[in-house]
């Protein structure tokens, strides 16, 4: 049977589109390698190569997230108008499967790991089920090393992806992890992982280990570290900030080849860190962690959401002040949005303060509900506001070039992604407002 996956692409030049840096779903490479060898597979990310529409498969797999379901949804039409079986799944199928259902012959719910063989056998027998649902929650010790080798060559700016855990301990309102993993937290076993580290085809480059939390599970932590430090490797991941309250921890993170932590600081208002339910983050303690972590050598890439309710107006200057205060070397810096089978979608259509279900419009780059504290076209402008801020030449410059950043081993990555952003931002916003007098917010 001749199997194509699919993901689909974002709207030619969207934020994320004009991005240079793409990262391959490794979802994708994990069911591959799930997949029996009598079985042929084809690959298509349109993020990077269009998708040749002509091509017959016996099975269609398309895994989207929500702001990428309506192309998913096309994808689907265009192959099964001709009779060709399709499958969907990912976070917005699972959280929303009778809407996928209307565009697709079988909606995979959560997981499938575990059930993969039996979808592919009812696929070659043409009697798919309407819907797919593990169970239990896989079990990690049978993950195993993610087929790389349907990624095509040199198209994406990270390829070595690891996963040692899945979910997470914490339930903060916004995250659709806790949605798909129901509040689990299940670490793999070491010796996969690092089974894996040695399957890599370019080991001295980096690895991004894409676990939501690495550092949770401080056992498997530990061991895991004892492991990597044997390698000379070069690596990324996330974790919560007070990953900089264990010292020996992050001293044993720099010395196996950590180069840039992932940290979700989501606000400097801890009244906004009480309504998201993050209650591991202190506000007073993010510039103490970051130094922390900086002197270890490791960079910091923060992500901070914009347009919670205590958010006015005044918080992008406040948060360009505290960037650039604090050297921080990377940001994540969305817009709130509400994606459904999450808790602020939940209390926000109670609310009454939710404007368009239009998924195209949740690419966490436009607004698309009513915020508390500033009109729609405050936080829409204010959102491109701190991007074009925090990724400016200026920026960049006095964050990544003070005499303390240039000793940093971290720069490796951290320059050049920087650097990438400045143009790309501004690509980006000007296709926005060329398109914007049909959103939220108005022309702007």
């Amino acid at each position: 049977m001749h199997i194509l996956f699919v993901v689909p692409g974002w709207p030619k030049g969207s934020f994320w589109d004009v991005l240079f840096f793409k990262f391959p779903p490794l979802a994708m490479a994990t069911l591959a390698g799930l997949t029996p060898d009598e079985h042929t597979i084809s690959y298509v990310d349109e993020s990077i190569a269009p998708l040749d529409e002509s091509i017959t498969p016996d099975l269609v797999v398309i895994s989207a997230m929500t702001p990428l379901a309506p192309r998913g949804y096309e994808i689907a039409a265009i192959f099964r108008a001709r009779g060709i079986q399709v499958i969907m799944g990912g976070i917005h199928a699972s959280n929303m499967p009778d809407e996928a259902a209307r565009h697709v012959d079988s909606v995979v719910i959560g997981e499938a790991d575990e059930i993969w063989g039996n979808i592919l056998e009812d696929a070659e027998n043409n009697r798919l089920k309407p819907t797919y649902r593990q169970d239990e929650y896989t079990r990690m010790e049978i993950i195993p090393t993610a087929n790389r080798t349907i990624y095509p060559k040199k198209k994406y700016f990270f390829e070595n992806m690891i996963q040692t855990t899945r979910g997470c301990p914490y339930k903060c309102e916004f995250c659709t992890v806790t949605s798909f993993f129901g509040g689990t937290y299940r670490p793999r076993p070491v010796a996969r992982v690092i089974d894996e580290v040695r399957s890599l085809s370019r080991q001295a480059g980096y690895i991004f280990f894409v676990d939501d939390n690495l550092v949770a599970h401080k056992a498997h932590t530990n061991a895991l570290l004892d492991e990597l430090k044997n390698y000379r490797l070069r690596w990324v991941c996330q974790a919560p900030i007070t990953i900089a309250k264990n010292a020996d921890m992050l001293r044993k993170m720099m010395e196996a080849g950590c180069h840039g932590i992932f940290i979700g600081f989501e606000s400097l208002n801890s009244k906004n860190i009480e309504v998201m339910g993050k209650k591991q983050n202190t506000v007073s303690f993010y510039e103490e962690a970051i130094r922390r972590i900086h002197d270890m050598g490791i960079g910091v890439y923060g992500s901070f959401v914009f347009g919670y309710d205590h958010d006015s107006p005044a918080v992008f200057d406040q948060y360009l002040e505290f960037a650039n205060r604090t050297g921080i070397d990377g940001a994540f810096l969305p817009v709130l949005t509400p994606f459904p089978g999450t808790r602020i979608h939940k209390r926000l259509a109670e609310e009454g303060r939710i404007l368009s279900h239009d998924w195209r419009l949740y690419d966490m780059a436009t607004v698309v509900y009513q915020p508390k504290g500033m009109s729609v076209r405050e936080l829409q402008e204010g959102f491109w506001q701190v991007n074009k801020g925090f990724y400016s030449l200026s920026s960049s410059l006095r964050r990544l070039f003070r005499p303390s950043s240039l000793k940093r081993r971290s720069n490796i990555i951290f320059m050049p992604m920087n650097f990438g952003h400045v143009p790309a931002i501004r690509k980006a916003h000007k296709r926005f407002k060329q398109l914007s007098a049909k959103l939220p917010c108005g022309p702007l």
